[in-house]
């Protein structure tokens, strides 16, 4: 059995190493226009602030793809047979490097996902394009892939001030990144609060505060409206709807990103794709001997769903829900029925210095459910947990200013721990060094708790 997988993100490498766990005989080809070996995309960050070098993104040592017989192509996948079962390569990316026709007897699309691009004025023939790649000659930049670094760098010589939009994680990497190369910046936020999304409004002036501390010009409730050029089409500067122009050569688009169908849309009609590959709790498409996993597909949960009639789907964009996807499409290639369960959405970050560490879908929960929440007096560290009313059972953590073990969180909530059980055993989660403690006043969670009922 021959499987070629498109792509080698985490999804797509974590397919392969499962497929070639349970099956030592099959052959295992994997194939990436962006990188010849897997990185941890998370990591961008540190190496465009030189804290890590490129090779130390990868997470596996190269001879592991040898060992493991993995056998990988650097190139685009320009074309796909589907009644022939091939594809057709063009090797390295460019025509250069020439071509090569693949067949295959399981197929396997892990091709991730793109950047979004508002249509802006001054960005429409980008926006035409729509392969969600940064720009050098314009000055336009994502970031969210290696080509994406190049371009960064390229640039940072000659730009002296920069815009980022988009209120959310990868914007303010972007934002850490320009500030450590001396860029000055502005972060553009559409929304009246940080990454609502994810943070209250007072958690997002904890972080707003943290960002206008270490000297970024953060406009809240500001959306982009034209993006302007200089004689030689580099972008020289953009106007925010309140019709204010801000300087700038160099404009950060980081407005969440899109399943990449690109490949899959030269199989439609035969391959359903609704905003993503359409897939069945096996990751089986509706092409035979054809499977998706990880940012590019939605998957069919609702009773009764098929690919004609999707209904109610499923959609992440999580690091973890995309490696523990290309498991599971790995054991439905092998022959094992799967019963896919999104894991517990958790995250943990930084903004600048101050901690971040979320456990639970919180603002869903708290749409739902009571919740407390405790402020430092005298830090900028803030803690909001989400419980059922009737049981005090937790449901979900926002930890902000304090460093916390995301695993311990995680564990009480699907334990069904009480607040009384999480304040008694605190410590327990708290990776904070010994003269460094957040100590949060839990009085105001009794407080908390008796306005609530």
């Amino acid at each position: 059995m021959h499987v070629v997988i498109v792509g080698n993100g985490v999804a797509g490498v974590s397919c392969a190493l499962a497929l070639r766990e349970g099956d030592p005989e099959a052959t295992i080809t994997v194939i990436s226009r962006e990188s010849p070996y897997f990185f941890a995309r998370t990591a961008l960050m540190y190496a465009f602030m030189d804290r890590l070098q490129r090779q130390d993104l990868e997470p596996f040592e190269r001879r592991v793809y040898d060992e493991k017989r993995i056998s990988r192509i650097f190139g685009e996948v320009v074309d796909w047979d589907v009644s022939a079962a091939t594809l057709s390569i063009m090797l390295g990316g460019s025509e250069a490097g020439g071509s090569q026709n693949l067949a295959y007897d399981r197929l396997v699309l892990a091709t991730g996902a793109l950047p979004n691009l508002a249509p802006w004025q001054g960005l429409e023939s980008e926006a035409a394009a729509a392969d969600g790649k940064s720009s050098i000659a314009s000055g336009l930049l994502h970031f969210v892939s290696l080509q994406d670094l190049d371009a960064c760098e390229a640039l940072v010589p000659t730009t002296h001030e920069a815009v980022v939009v988009g209120g959310g994680l990868i914007g303010i990497e972007l934002v850490e990144c320009l500030k450590f190369h001396g860029i000055q910046t502005h972060f553009l936020i559409r929304e009246a609060s940080f990454w609502p999304a994810a943070l209250s409004p007072a958690e997002g002036e904890l972080v707003i505060a943290e960002l206008r501390e270490h000297g970024i010009d953060v406009q809240l409730s500001t959306a982009l409206e034209k993006v302007t050029r200089d004689s030689s089409g580099r972008i020289d500067g953009i106007i925010n709807k309140k019709g204010q122009k801000v300087d700038c050569q160099m404009l950060g688009v980081c407005v969440g990103v899109h399943p990449n169908t690109q490949l899959a849309t030269k199989a439609a009609p035969l391959l359903a794709v609704s905003r993503g590959i359409l897939v069945d709790g096996n990751f089986r498409t509706s092409l035979p001997n054809v499977y998706a996993c990880g940012d590019c597909t939605e998957i069919l949960v609702g009773a009764g769903a098929n690919f004609e009639n999707p209904g109610a789907t499923l959609q992440e964009t999580i690091w973890y829900s995309a490696k523990l996807q290309g498991e599971c499409c790995a054991r439905s290639i092998l022959g094992d029925q799967v019963t896919y369960e999104p894991p517990l959405f958790f995250n943990s970050t930084k903004f600048f210095e101050l901690e971040f560490t979320t456990v639970g879908n919180v603002q869903l929960e708290a749409a739902r459910h009571p919740a407390v929440f405790i402020s430092h007096p005298k830090r900028r560290a803030s803690l909001r947990i989400v419980y059922e009313a009737s049981s005090t059972a937790v449901l979900a953590f926002n930890v902000l200013g304090a460093r916390v073990d995301h695993d311990v969180l995680a564990r009480w909530v699907t334990e069904g721990r009480s607040l009384g059980y999480c304040q008694l055993h605190w410590s327990d989660a708290q990776f904070d060094v010994e003269f460094g403690r957040v100590n949060f006043s839990w009085e105001q969670l009794g407080r908390a708790q008796e306005s609530s009922l």
